[in-house]
């Protein structure tokens, strides 16, 4: 038996115990940092604070034993509506440390639907952020008669009263805990004793492009799965510093928790996005995660600053962006049957210069001391991943879902390969079923849908193999490729298939002035196409193109907007068979957003809601054509 699987077979019983076991290993090492208010606040200034693992522990027995003297007991529900922050993690542990399960809510979350979740899970209890996450729950108390507390973060200065809810801040919790334990000492331990591998540990509801969420019930295994099989995939390291601003309400980031536990690394909280570019100098992270998004806007934020800094300035960074892509692409071109191809030393000499000349300014950007950064939720532009692996900033793609408690395959440090989504950790198997789809089949994977039995059997087979809905291959090397959605395929009224993400990454790839684009087709005789573009870039190339003191809306309308974007139409039809041409294009007024439930909470559009929010615009673009 090899140590990684002798790791994973011995792996811990519960995240209660791996948390546990973390801190008496290591007391008094620094677990978490978090942004403060630096001297008085009034200059708007923050500093870094840090809570060791025993002070982090001290204060999750504390939340743990608060919860058990409001009565929660044993895999009962308690939510936590709030943005990424220290707190999210304290009151996680502090959950199932007491034997309970959180209801991980995001916090665009609108009312109606924050109310469903909490009425479907049956939470007995939320934690709230703010007054703002509060409102949604007090105006809706009545259909909630199994919510009997609210605890808020940052209380403010009035909180309500509401018949029938308690309302407390984690302050007066924590208090509560506290003497709690001094008349039962030992209920910790005794909660996280009672605690088996498959109790549930959380229920994370499906953002979902269509329909009610479903609530994925995820017990400690997958958990403590999860913490293991970081570890020994290597994908996380003792010594490691991370950033974390990834969504706790998703299951990307709360499988990061699990591997940072194991590991023991330092853990920098913040999840304002806004505050990415400041933090990551101050924080100076080894490794952090992120969604294509943002490696998407960091590229066309380079580009766009290249091209404005004038004709010399945008040549040099074309040429680094080609040679970083060609260095990138030769260094990942070895399989097992050709080995290793060596970088012809021209190309050694330019990627050096090239490194003096900009490379070094991106990864002093990303804070200097970046080993590695994984990306999931969505495909990232193979074009894009070139570019910045050749830059020095690795980006290792993974693959994972809600219902596989994340990563079930990511691309490892030594030997990754842009483009694809990695290996399996280790303990998971993959396979492609006949029709192409992606079968996985582990300890992380879900044990159902929360009262939702139909559901689950439609995806889960009794042998434990779960249907993902993706289509992908596995190559020679055993590197899973996601090719597309099952359901998103489509095919044309000529009878062709098209993959419509395939062809959108194309366009990211080449167009730094677009943040989203759907490709339209399916039972059509051509294809089209609605694309957003990024206001931080289209607006600074309006500036200088005599587009200057206009709207957003009234520069993406304009005839040279319009001209602009299909001199890149034209160049990836180029390069495309002719049936997944795009013949035509509608930019849009405004950028998809979740708050206009255009766009999942993990930054994925939602196509069903975007084709009828702009089904003008698509008939529009079919007006007048025969359809086959």
């Amino acid at each position: 038996m090899s140590s990684a699987q002798s790791l994973l077979e011995s792996r811990p019983i519960s995240v209660a115990h791996l948390f546990l076991s973390r801190v008496e290993a290591t007391p008094g090492r620094e677990a978490y940092r978090y942004p403060v208010p630096a001297g008085d606040g009034d200059s708007g200034a923050e500093e870094w604070r840090s809570l060791t693992w025993a002070q982090a522990a001290e204060r999750v027995r504390a939340i743990a034993a608060g919860l058990l003297a409001l009565g929660v007991r044993r895999e009962e529900r308690v939510a936590i509506s709030s943005s990424t922050r220290v707190e999210w993690i304290l009151a996680d542990l502090g959950v199932m440390c007491a034997g309970a399960a959180a209801t991980a809510v995001y916090p665009s979350t609108n009312a109606d639907e924050t109310v469903y979740i909490l009425s479907d899970s049956g939470s007995r209890a939320i934690f709230v952020e703010d007054a703002a996450q509060l409102a949604k729950v007090v105006a809706h108390a009545d259909p909630l008669p199994e919510l009997g507390h609210a605890i808020l973060f940052d209380p403010g200065a009035d909180i309500p009263k509401v018949e029938g809810l308690e309302i407390l801040s984690l302050a007066e919790l924590e208090k509560r805990g506290a003497v709690y334990l001094e008349e039962q000492p030992d209920a910790i331990e005794q909660a996280v004793q009672a605690i088996e591998r498959e109790h549930l540990a959380t229920l994370i509801y499906t953002s979902g492009t269509t329909g009610r969420p479903k609530g994925v019930r995820l017990v400690h295994d997958c958990w403590s799965y999860q913490g293991v099989a970081q570890e020994v995939s290597g994908l996380l390291r003792s010594d490691d510093v991370q950033f974390l601003w990834l969504p706790l309400s998703h299951v990307f980031g709360k499988a990061l928790i699990a591997g940072q536990i194991r590991t023991g690394h330092v853990m920098a909280v913040d999840g304002r996005v806004d505050r990415i570019i400041t933090n990551l100098p101050a924080v100076r992270p080894t490794v952090m995660a992120s969604a294509p998004r943002i490696f998407e806007k960091v590229y066309n934020g380079i580009a766009s600053r290249a091209r404005a800094g004038g004709g010399a300035k945008y040549k040099i960074f074309l040429w680094a962006a080609k040679v970083a892509r060609e260095h990138a692409k030769i260094t990942q071109q070895s399989t097992a049957a050709t080995g290793r191809r060596r970088v012809p030393r021209p190309l050694t000499v330019q990627h050096a210069i090239a490194d003096r000349l900009v490379y070094g300014k991106i990864r002093a950007a990303f804070g200097g001391n970046l080993r590695g950064s994984v990306s999931g939720s969505a495909a990232l532009a193979p074009d894009i991943g070139y570019f910045f692996s050749g830059a020095g900033v690795h980006v290792f793609e993974g693959y994972g879902l809600t219902e596989t408690s994340a990563p079930c395959t990511v691309n490892p440090a030594d030997g990754y390969r842009v483009g694809t989504v990695g290996k399996p950790l280790p303990g998971t198997e993959v396979r492609i079923a006949q029709d192409g789809e992606v079968l996985v089949r582990g300890p992380g994977i879900m044990r159902g849908y929360h009262n939702l039995p139909d559901k689950t059997a439609e995806v889960l087979e009794s042998d434990g193999w779960f249907h993902t809905g993706d289509i992908g291959e596995v190559d020679e090397d055993g590197f899973l490729r996601i090719t597309d959605r099952k359901k998103d395929v489509f095919k044309t009224s000529g009878g062709k298939y098209v993959a419509p993400t395939e062809v959108e990454g194309r366009f990211k790839a080449i167009c730094p002035f677009i943040s989203n684009i759907l490709v339209i087709g399916s039972g059509r005789n051509y294809c089209t196409a609605l694309i957003a573009l990024d206001e931080t870039v289209i607006m600074p190339w309006a500036a200088s193109h005599h587009l200057g003191g206009r709207s957003y809306a009234e520069v993406v309308s304009s005839p040279q907007v319009h001209e602009l974007i299909d001199g890149f139409v034209q160049r990836v039809n180029g390069d495309l068979q002719r049936w997944q041409t795009i013949k035509k294009f509608s930019v849009l007024p405004r950028d998809l957003d979740v708050e206009h439930g255009e766009l999942t909470p993990s930054l994925k559009v939602k196509r069903p809601v975007v084709e009828r929010e702009y089904a003008q615009a698509v008939e529009a673009m079919y007006e007048g054509s025969r359809e086959a």
